[in-house]
Parts: C-alpha cells; structure tokens; sequence
C-alpha cells in the first residue's frame, strides 16, 4: 500500500476523504462491493447456457465413472434428505466420520467401521 500511497495522488485523495467523510467511505465502500457484484452476476449470466440441446450432447457423451458418481450422490442426498423430513437423529453421522467410520443403509446398524486392507492385497499393490 505504501507504493499506492508514494505514486498515487489519487490513491492519497481517495484515502483522505473516506477517513474525513464517513458519507463518502460508505459510498465507496458500496461501489467496491456493488460493482464486483454486479460484474460477476453479468459474466454469470452471459455464460450460462440454457441450451437443451447443448445438455443433452454432454449427457450423452458423459462417461461412465461420471454417470455413476451422479446416481450416488443422488442417493446419498434422498437418504439424507429423507431422514430431515422424518426428523431422525443425523448426530451419529458426524460422530461416526470423525472416528473414520461410515454409515450402512440399514437403519439398524448404523454405524460400520472402514475395513482394514489385508497385507496379501498391500502386498500386492505395492508391485
């Protein structure tokens, strides 16, 4: 900043105002806020496609890992969603990845530690 402050008389004239007028420090608080906004909220909207076209081409042309990664996130977010709308306890889910543990899809055991990889199949993956 001090490089701003040396070279800049207008930098110098933007600071002594904003720390003399408090109107003007909000004023160009609200235009460094507002225009980045503005700007961005513009690019997103130019390059936003809503080509029906467009979106059945790339479905089309997804690849396979892509499509199943799709289906289980799709999952996973109607099993969470659903237990939202049935008002379940979603702590032991938290609880259960912190210690490194993932949840199993029945309701009656719902805690699974991760299995442990055995040392023939290490053994393998090392060569």
């Amino acid at each position: 900043m001090s490089i701003l402050w040396e070279k800049s008389a207008a930098w110098r004239w933007i600071v002594g105002r904003t720390r003399d007028s408090k109107p003007f420090f909000l004023a160009f608080a609200t235009v460094c806020g507002v225009v980045p906004g503005v700007i961005g909220y513009g690019v997103m909207q130019l390059t936003n496609s809503r080509n029906e076209q467009l979106e059945a081409q790339l479905r089309q042309n997804a690849r396979p890992e892509t499509l199943m990664m799709g289906k289980v996130n799709r999952e996973r977010l109607e099993e969470f969603l659903g237990e939202l709308q049935r008002k379940e306890d979603t702590n032991d889910r938290y609880v259960a990845a912190l210690r490194g543990e993932t949840l199993t899809r029945n309701p009656y055991v719902r805690i699974q530690p991760i299995p442990k990889a055995s040392t023939t199949e290490a053994k393998k993956e090392e060569k």
